[in-house]
């Protein structure tokens, strides 16, 4: 046993040299090549690993967050898997031939299920191999369908258009689009000019016509509304007698002479004796049409008249006088 041992012992002394050359080689290759055999895959990320030797890209896995050691030789391909933004411009062409420019962002990820399918199939360049051909194709066949004006005034429906059949197109090749924006659409100014005088007349021709309805529905309200005053004449008219105005005549004396201020009131001579208000008798008579001035006053102001029992004079004809005509 002890013969062995020392015969081993021997033996290593004598290969120690090879071995620490060895071990020498095995740690400068693993330094050297330290980026192809450890992999880290950071936050938000897939890989898809490619072995050389033994069947090519492995689609049935994808490598989650985190270190892996692989074989040198082998490659482990690393995706982004969060929502992506890529701005696109480019330039199309309307029914009518005119030409315009558009920049497009377009909001997209890939499917991290399929990260292996998607490699094998289309590539790490997937974004310029689908994605923004698919959308590009889309569009120009949309505003190849529309006039200049259409392109001008209908720009979220051609988005929404766009993005449903982008969806359906691009889906077939294993990645989602979340949305795509219109950032701008840009038409020669003259033809952009044209377009917003257009638009502007035509807003001025609406706004004329809604001023003219709306003038209409007033003639109607005032006619509606004359109606309906002539109606209230016509029953206040009906309503309106003799003792009723005599009625509201004491009314009205009663609450003028419960006045505390100073007061001046004209006593008409009539039957009633009621006083005057203004130019109107209230014991005068009612003809149920119309007022009359029968005292002959047109001054809202009150007057003292007093009371005379004495008849009145007639007034003496042409070539007739008083005794005290004649006197004089």
């Amino acid at each position: 046993m002890k013969e062995r041992f020392q015969n081993f012992r021997q033996s290593l002394k004598r290969r120690l040299p090879f071995i620490t050359i060895g071990v020498l080689v095995l740690l400068f290759l693993f330094v050297y090549m330290y980026n192809r055999i450890i992999v880290t895959i950071g936050s938000g990320e897939g890989g898809v690993l490619y072995l050389r030797f033994f069947g090519g890209t492995v689609i049935d896995r994808v490598y989650p967050e985190g270190i892996h050691a692989i074989f040198p030789w082998d490659t482990l391909y690393i995706y982004n898997v969060r929502v992506q933004q890529v701005s696109h411009e480019f330039d199309v062409l309307t029914h009518n031939g005119l030409k315009v420019n558009l920049l497009i962002s377009i909001r997209y990820y890939p499917e991290y299920d399929l990260l292996g399918v998607l490699h094998k199939k289309v590539g790490p360049e997937y974004v310029h191999t689908v994605v923004i051909p698919e959308i590009e194709q889309v569009l120009r066949v949309l505003i190849g369908r529309l006039s200049a004006e259409e392109v001008y005034t209908t720009k979220q429906s051609i988005i929404q258009k766009s993005l449903s059949e982008a969806i359906e197109q691009i889906a077939q090749r294993f990645v989602t689009v979340d949305d795509v924006l219109i950032k701008r659409m840009r038409l020669p100014s003259a033809i952009e000019n044209a377009i917003q005088d257009k638009l502007s007349q035509k807003h001025r021709a609406d706004a004329y016509k809604y001023r003219l309805e709306k003038e209409k529905q007033e003639a109607e309200r005032k006619r509606i509304e004359a109606s309906g005053l002539k109606d209230y004449n016509k029953i206040v008219d009906m309503s309106l007698s003799n003792p009723v105005l005599q009625w509201m005549a004491i009314k009205a004396s009663l609450e003028l002479s419960k006045s505390q201020n100073t007061k001046v009131v004209v006593v008409g001579s009539g039957k009633g004796g009621l006083p005057i208000f203004g130019s109107l008798l209230l014991d005068a008579p009612w003809d149920g049409a119309e007022y009359h001035d029968v005292a002959g006053l047109t001054d809202t102001k009150l007057m003292s008249m007093p009371e005379d029992d004495t008849e009145p004079v007639s007034k003496p004809e042409d070539g007739e006088g008083s005794d005290t005509e004649k006197k004089e």
